[in-house]
């Protein structure tokens, strides 16, 4: 089957699992990153291999044209920037890292550990004019441990991909013919500094859970001396310096911001 493909590294086993169905990608499209916590290095190297064409342009009406022209069968989108246009032309399927309809939105996921959430999952869904709104293809679920951080959960949603592609892509007419639409769902904004930023008179314990929400990711330290960037950190007994009340915070990565 041809397809197009858009996304970075954060949901790259859902192209890996594609490629392994023998799926053909047409083009792919990507956006520019950071590279410190996002990166679309793996994604980009894939395409290098494979001699898929690439871009980190915006994708446009006229490449979905371009995509139906040359045979395009199907469009997955995982974990990728923009607001796609869609087309009735070929199906257009997102793959989202919670339990549609619950937490819509580009980064849900630290929200469902900094609200201590029972369950998290996986969603492949039709792609519509809103955001994360359309009909659910296909959607697994899993536990949530009391210790759940960023990196654990999206460990999670990659076990539960390569079979979700497979069914997609091996019995795609009997799983688009059981769409179903998602119902009432909430649209949850993209986190702002306030959300990862801990300070010394925070409890250990909300510390620690915003620092499990945002693992992998940048958090900020606010003291009186000014702000430090902290990746990769966790909240253990004893003095150090990043104290907070019941502990302090050793981290991966330490910045000095200005």
């Amino acid at each position: 089957m041809k397809i197009a493909y858009l996304g970075i590294d954060l949901l790259r086993p859902v192209l890996d699992a594609l490629l392994a169905e023998g799926c053909q990608v047409m083009k792919l499209f990507t956006c520019p990153v950071d590279n410190v916590t996002e990166t679309n290095a793996a994604v980009i190297r894939t395409a290098r291999e494979r001699g898929i064409p690439y871009t980190l342009e915006r994708i446009t009406a006229a490449d979905l044209e371009a995509l139906a022209a040359g045979g395009c069968g199907l469009l997955v989108c995982a974990g990728y920037y923009y607001r796609t246009p869609v087309t009735d032309a070929f199906p257009m399927v997102n793959f989202h890292p919670t339990p549609l309809p619950v937490g819509r939105g580009s980064w849900p996921m630290p929200r469902l550990i900094l609200e201590g959430a029972e369950l998290g999952g996986v969603t492949a869904h039709k792609m519509a004019a809103d955001f994360d709104t359309g009909d659910i293809l296909l959607r697994e679920t899993f536990p949530l441990d009391a210790r759940e951080d960023h990196r654990t959960y999206m460990e999670k949603v990659y076990q539960h991909i390569p079979g979700m592609v497979r069914a997609l892509v091996r019995t795609m007419p009997e799983v688009l013919r059981a769409a179903r639409p998602q119902g009432p769902g909430e649209y949850w904004p993209l986190p702002q500094e306030a959300d990862w930023t801990v300070a010394p008179d925070m409890d250990a314990a909300q510390a620690d859970r915003i620092l499990r929400a945002f693992y992998g990711y940048e958090c900020v330290y606010r003291d009186a001396s000014g702000r430090t960037e902290l990746i990769g950190g966790r909240v253990v007994p004893g003095g150090g310096p990043f104290p907070v009340r019941g502990g302090h915070i050793e981290a991966e990565r330490v910045r000095v911001l200005p």
